[in-house]
């Protein structure tokens, strides 16, 4: 069965983010189908870097503890710049999604990466537009995926950390192939 649905919650703060992840990793959901995306530091901060060390990686800055410790528990994550939004973290399951639309070059008519990734997985459009808009107000993203039923679940327990925005996004069905002969 194909993981077909997504809740997008819109936090404005990372330990609201940290904690909902926390919250879902409690009531059972696997990291593997767990994301979170937004900005690594503030261009405000004088001093920011970020180096590999085996699977983890370090981040300096005011928002370091948060993504470094974030950082070993997911299962991929990358930090690409976006258009218009800056500077993102991309961490989960989503990561390899935005990866695999780069290496394949699937990234066309002027959008993001993260866009395409995001559309890639049922987001309208129009909502991809405001995602990204509140990345670059500072918000973070955390994202879900499964059955129906497990999402349904997932946007009770999200709602209870005082999102901005939790939304649900069903990605349609692939048709069919004929075939032929």
């Amino acid at each position: 069965m194909e993981n077909n649905e997504t809740v997008i919650a819109v936090f404005a703060d990372h330990p609201a983010a940290e904690t909902a992840i926390k919250k879902l990793t409690a009531a059972g959901f696997e990291m593997k189908n767990l994301s979170v995306v937004g900005k690594g530091y503030h261009t405000d901060e004088k001093v920011v870097g970020f180096y590999n060390t085996g699977d983890r990686v370090k981040f300096w800055g005011t928002r370091g503890a948060f993504w470094g410790g974030f950082w070993g528990l997911f299962l991929g994550g990358l930090f690409i710049t976006v258009p218009v939004v800056g500077p993102v973290v991309v961490l989960g399951y989503i990561a390899t999604i935005v990866i695999a639309g780069i290496e394949n070059a699937v990234i066309v008519g002027g959008i993001s990466a993260l866009a395409a990734a995001l559309y890639s997985i049922g987001v309208p459009k129009d909502s991809v537009i405001q995602y990204e808009t509140e990345l670059k107000t500072d918000r973070f993203l955390v994202l879900a995926h499964g059955p129906a039923a497990e999402i349904a679940h997932a946007k009770t327990i999200l709602g209870t950390v005082n999102p901005s925005r939790v939304d649900v996004h069903t990605k349609a069905a692939e048709p069919a192939v004929a075939a032929i002969g």
